[in-house]
């Protein structure tokens, strides 16, 4: 049975349509935000295409599949447009274009068509194209101005304009824009036919959210949850994560249950496996920010990958061995306390280790991301939890096997 949804007070109906014609998209969005999807939807449907696509990407994506039936075919077409384009593209950013002109009509026509064009969207730009709707050239309001009214547009358009593709992801449109700054971009084809703009403060604030979602990322939490997603939701986007650590945990325990023996017979070793895991797994963690880091920017050109694993594999030789002298003293010190045998030979076994441990996991740091970019999946995606399994099964493998080679042999 279809729920019957009450209509929207045409009097408040009015008056927000009424309040998202005269304000800015996001201010719009913020006071829509508290009304339901119905609400929403009936303002939108009075809208221009242009501002009420712009209004859409401002709620929460859960909300937009709520809205966009209710808004009419004006934004439901470009929404569905949209979608074609993989997530996380320019082109699920896109929005329609208002402001199309042709290279042979003249500023006095294109002036006459912008004064109507300002009442339905924001214009900051008007683009000039051919016949087959190919992008020729961009307008800026100032040379309009400064032109003749009869000066055909092709005579005052910029040439050739810089546009950005659908399918591009926004990471590498962002550094093909950062030198750039304009506030919209023209989105094309691969045969330059203009499909939609952009705007510049979309770009940012996307890759804002990116970046904000890479620590999440790292330990199974998705780009798509946020404070105020639901509890079966989140559960439903973490679990699986929770069950693969699960499983990788199973396998370092694995590990251990080789060296039962070992450790029972030199049980002051169980102390300090808690502290070979942590310190090999915070070095790892400082490797994969920075390489997480690289990647987002961009700074892994050729040659940059092997300058990486010397660097790190350098710097976990050098921390893990100011570490492992520390920790080799507080061993030999706890184990004359235990009153264990040999303690010298467990201060070294614990030195050895926490540097062999804390160069692993630095190279594992850089390795991990790459292999997942490499295999064409998202590299901060649960790299946390990968590189946790790795240093742990070296940390205390090594650990372990050092102890019963030098101390029980």
């Amino acid at each position: 049975m279809t729920q019957h949804v009450p209509p929207v007070p045409q009097d408040k109906l009015e008056y927000l349509v009424l309040e998202a014609q005269r304000r800015a998209p996001l201010d719009v969005a913020q006071i829509l935000l508290e009304e339901s999807d119905e609400t929403v939807g009936a303002v939108l449907k009075q809208l221009h295409p242009a501002p009420a696509y712009r209004i859409l990407l401002r709620f929460p994506k859960d909300r937009r599949h709520n809205i966009v039936p209710l808004a009419g075919d004006h934004v439901g077409d470009p929404w569905k447009e949209a979608q074609m384009y993989p997530q996380g593209s320019v082109g699920r950013l896109m929005e329609p274009v208002v402001a199309k002109v042709k290279p042979t009509e003249t500023v006095a026509s294109a002036v006459e068509k912008l004064r109507e064009w300002v009442h339905e969207a924001l214009i900051t730009y008007a683009y000039v194209v051919d016949d087959d709707g190919r992008l020729r050239g961009i307008l800026v309001m100032r040379d309009l101005l400064l032109a003749e009214p009869g000066d055909e547009l092709q005579s005052v358009m910029l040439p050739e304009p810089f546009f950005l593709q659908p399918d591009m992801m926004v990471q590498d449109a962002m550094k093909e824009v950062v030198y750039r700054h304009y506030p919209v971009y023209p989105v094309c084809d691969e045969h330059g036919v203009l499909l939609g703009i952009v705007q510049g403060y979309m770009l940012f604030e996307q890759q804002h959210f990116e970046i904000s979602a890479q620590a999440g990322s790292m330990v199974g939490v998705g780009k798509e949850e946020h404070a105020t997603t639901t509890w079966r939701s989140s559960f439903r986007m973490r679990h699986p994560w929770l069950q693969i650590n699960l499983v990788t945990a199973f396998v370092a325990a694995f590990v251990v249950s080789l060296f039962e023996d070992t450790i029972a017979q030199v049980v002051v070793l169980a102390a300090f496996l808690p502290v070979l895991a942590g310190q090999s797994g915070n070095t790892g963690c400082q490797s994969l920010a920075v390489t997480i880091r690289g990647l987002t920017l961009d700074e892994f050109k050729p040659g940059v990958f092997r300058k990486a694993v010397a660097k790190e594999a350098l710097l976990g030789t050098l921390n893990g061995a100011v570490v492992g002298v520390v920790a080799a003293i507080a061993m030999i010190a706890y184990a004359i306390h235990s009153g264990a045998e040999q303690p010298v030979l467990l201060g070294l076994v614990v030195f050895l280790a926490m540097t062999g441990a804390c160069v692993a996991s630095g190279v594992t740091g850089v390795m991990v991301p790459l292999t997942l970019k490499r295999l064409g999946a998202d590299p901060a995606t649960a790299s946390s939890i990968f590189l946790t399994t790795a240093t742990d099964v070296v940390s205390m493998g090594l650990f372990l096997w050092l102890a019963n080679v030098l101390v029980l042999s």
